[in-house]
């Protein structure tokens, strides 16, 4: 079984030894290393969300992938994901073809939806165009994905006619459109041929199934083209499960507590934490030995091409994130592959 594996941040803010909150710029410093850490340890993919609030440094992926590009020699790089409702799909292509060039053909590009919606007044759009800006956009960079001139129109852009945008790339861009679970959404993917990142955040990754199956259905109905599916989930490695539990938990209490306020979630607690990191929960968090054995049963259960591991959630520290990369690299990764391997 071919697999990719990657890594993702949105570029929590972090605290330092003193415990006090680290700036922006130095939370964007750290990710530029903790990105040259995974390509050292030879993990696949690199990738870098966008947010516009508080608890993340990072509004701009690309200008953080670019310098990453610059550092960096095998890893993949792209986003986590691009909120393509809220941007515009030729300066989006544009951008992402640079960085293609820069790093000599290693991106690539999740867009999304946006499950925080910051961007959208802050650039002047309105949350009732939600699921119109979404589906017009992604029809126009697919359409730019072919990287020939282009005529399109729509309502929530101006129309192009015969376009030509650049730079072109030397093989291609490759897209994905990230997904929470909702059928529609998948079928969408379908549509355009893309491919399928699903963000499981929650709950037991079987269940997603009945979305990879759907996902196979609606390309084989609409006769597009098929690609390997992808997972996106938190979690954290350290070198015992018990180290692993108590640099963790903090972290995802307080993001969970941060954004609970504000969605109506019951306050985070131990027992929701031990759950979420068992069988039935979505955090891949342990040693090397529990999260691969974790990761080997998602990859088989969905029949996944790609696992993303989320590795910064929180106030963890850069120190552990940066051992959690290294251990997702030398220990993990090779562990789920013989796991894998010996499961054919």
């Amino acid at each position: 079984m071919s697999i990719e594996f990657g890594l993702d941040t949105f570029g929590d803010i972090t605290r330092g030894a003193d415990g006090e909150l680290l700036s922006g710029a130095q939370t964007i410093r750290n990710i530029v290393e903790q990105a040259e850490r995974a390509d050292s340890v030879g993990v696949d993919f690199f990738g870098v969300g966008e947010h516009h609030r508080t608890e993340f440094a990072v509004s701009a992926p690309e200008m953080v992938l670019a310098t990453i590009a610059g550092r960096t020699k095998d890893i993949r790089l792209g986003t986590a994901v691009t909120v393509l409702s809220s941007d515009d799909p030729v300066r989006v292509f544009e951008r992402f073809s640079t960085l293609d060039a820069l790093s000599n053909g290693r991106a690539e590009v999740v867009l999304g939806r946006g499950s925080f919606i910051e961007s959208f007044p802050l650039f002047g759009y309105d949350l009732r165009d939600y699921d119109a800006l979404f589906e017009q956009k992604l029809e126009l960079f697919v359409e730019l994905l072919k990287e020939e001139p282009v005529t399109w129109s729509g309502s929530m852009r101006a129309s192009l006619e015969n376009a030509n945008v650049f730079p072109k790339t030397a093989n291609g861009l490759r897209t994905w459109v990230g997904v929470g679970g909702s059928p529609e959404s998948v079928v969408r993917v379908a549509r355009h041929g893309l491919g399928l990142m699903l963000a499981i955040i929650g709950g037991p990754a079987g269940r997603f199934r009945q979305f990879v199956d759907l996902y196979h259905r609606s390309v084989a109905s609409f006769g597009t083209t098929s690609h390997p599916i992808a997972v996106h989930s938190p979690g954290h490695i350290a070198d015992t499960d018990d180290e692993a539990w108590e640099a963790a938990y903090s972290g995802f209490e307080a993001m969970n507590n941060t954004i609970g306020r504000e969605r109506g979630w019951p306050p985070y607690s131990r027992a929701r934490f031990q759950n979420d990191i068992g069988p039935a929960g979505a955090l891949y968090v342990g040693s090397p030995d529990r999260v691969a054995a974790k990761i080997a049963d998602t990859v088989t259960t969905l029949g996944l091409g790609r696992f993303d591991m989320k590795y910064a959630t929180g106030t963890l520290s850069h120190e552990a994130m940066m051992r959690s990369v290294e251990l997702y690299g030398s220990e993990v990764i090779p562990r789920v592959r013989k796991l894998l391997a010996d499961r054919d």
